[in-house]
């Protein structure tokens, strides 16, 4: 059975819309709780299973968390409630508190008009394709309350903010401290606007906090790390030796040296891989996805790095590190997945590997990234409707064809579609800009005509 309201990453969607209703998301809530209440957990007798609720800073939050709750509690599941906190924490915690699942109320980096659910295993991962199938099944049965007896209580976990912000510094070797660094953090006015600062500041940094002030509306809001042009002023506004953005929910992040310059996620990974390599820690290759830069794969062909493709979606880095066995892995957006220190893609632990690795070699990131120089690469969206299957039309496959054949093996030609989102995303990479501008910007205006035929 193929997944109906599950995409890449979860549920999401346009608040007030399906799938992204209070009505919806109490029925996902008990749908998950019946699967969980099934599943054998060698609880203590008359213990209920019990589930992690986390969520990022958007106003709809507070709805959607509520009903949740309702349909967790319907299903007899109890429910832990962190308040606003980084998707990788409600990972984290799960774990820590030995409980049956986490979820988040996030949709990451997205405006704060759109909303989603994902959900996290007791041990810190993903869901897998079959137990989102088993809640989907659920979907269509009508809820069922649970006597009164039966359902699920709700208490607050105080101090999941504390306990998370000692897990990430931990992450950071004991012998190292940021003494001597300023250092800006953006928060994008999102889940980590009261927990990153203080991981920098108590290792030993001196912090100017940027994106703390949510509001409920402001979350990504021209700042974070998909807007990265205001870290750049602030680090420079305060002569700072490095920024760091996150994104809405804290599971990406870029970073900036003190010259304004931008070190995007595949930056950031070859700077780590590179390190460990040197340091003998590697623990096998990297993965990166179809959207990794091809300059990164040929850097790391040259320090004698095996590396690996997977789809895009930190989901399938990671199911390509587990079967490869290999510790590091990430995507050029910024989410970065260091296996040996965390479960899931964290912004936090990530910069703090970062910073590992220039504190023990002595370098800045532009010395740690003078071998690789990235190729141009042009990514368009092109809104098209639901449903539309690009694969199935000659004239875009006429298209890619003729530019592959143009650009040979100086570049790449990727098409996919979103999946959050109707679009599809047309990337062309290659040694000279302006020919990856017009390729991309062509096979675009077919992708558009095409879907266009389409609705007629």
């Amino acid at each position: 059975m193929s997944r109906k309201y599950f995409g890449t990453d979860g549920v999401r969607g346009r608040v007030g819309e399906l799938p992204i209703t209070p009505e919806f998301v109490m029925h996902l809530g008990y749908a998950a709780g019946k699967v969980l209440a099934a599943a054998d957990w060698h609880l203590a007798k008359g213990e209920r299973p019990a589930v992690l609720i986390g969520k990022d800073t958007r106003v709809s939050g507070y709805m959607l968390e509520s009903a949740l709750q309702a349909g967790l509690a319907a299903a007899g599941v109890d429910i832990l409630l962190a308040g606003p906190m980084p998707t990788p924490a409600v990972a984290y915690l799960t774990r820590a508190l030995r409980l049956q699942a986490g979820i988040v109320i996030s949709a990451s980096h997205n405006p704060f008009e759109d909303n989603g659910i994902k959900f996290f295993s007791a041990d810190g991962m993903k869901l897998p394709d079959e137990t989102e199938r088993a809640i989907e099944a659920l979907l269509s049965e009508p809820i069922r309350t649970m006597p009164s007896e039966g359902l699920g209580k709700a208490r607050r976990v105080n101090d999941a903010a504390g306990r998370y912000i000692e897990f990430c510094k931990g992450t950071f070797p004991y012998s190292l401290d940021l003494r001597g660094l300023r250092i800006v953090t953006d928060s994008a006015h999102g889940a980590t606007y009261h927990i990153a600062r203080h991981v920098f500041h108590e290792l030993g940094a001196d912090v100017v906090a940027t994106g703390v002030a949510p509001d409920g509306l402001n979350i990504n809001d021209q700042c974070g790390a998909t807007k990265p042009a205001a870290l750049k002023a602030a680090v420079l506004e305060h002569k700072a030796d490095l920024g760091i953005a996150f994104d809405g929910d804290g599971d990406r992040v870029v970073m900036v040296d003190g010259e304004g310059t931008l070190y995007d996620g595949d930056m950031l990974l070859y700077v780590i891989a590179a390190h460990r390599k040197a340091a003998g820690t590697l623990g096998g290759g990297i993965v990166g996805t179809l959207m990794t830069n091809l300059a990164v794969e040929r850097a790391l062909q040259a320090l004698a790095i095996p590396f690996s493709r997977a789809n895009v979606g930190d989901r399938y880095v990671l199911e390509l590190m587990q079967e490869k066995g290999w510790q590091l892995g990430g995507e050029n957006s910024g989410h970065i997945i260091c296996l040996d220190k965390h479960t899931t893609g964290d912004g936090i632990v990530s910069a703090l590997q970062v910073l590992q690795a220039l504190r023990e070699s002595g370098m800045t990131l532009k010395q740690a990234t003078r071998k690789l120089t990235l190729f141009p690469q042009i990514l368009l969206n092109v809104r098209v409707p639901r449903g539309f299957d690009f694969r199935a039309s000659a004239q875009v496959e006429s298209a890619v064809a003729e530019a592959e054949g143009a650009l040979e093996a100086s570049g790449r030609v990727l098409l996919r579609a979103s999946g959050t989102e109707p679009v599809v995303r047309v990337m062309v990479e290659g040694e000279s800009r302006q020919t990856v501008r017009q390729w991309a910007e062509r096979i675009a205006e077919v992708v558009e005509r095409a879907a266009g035929a389409s609705k007629t």
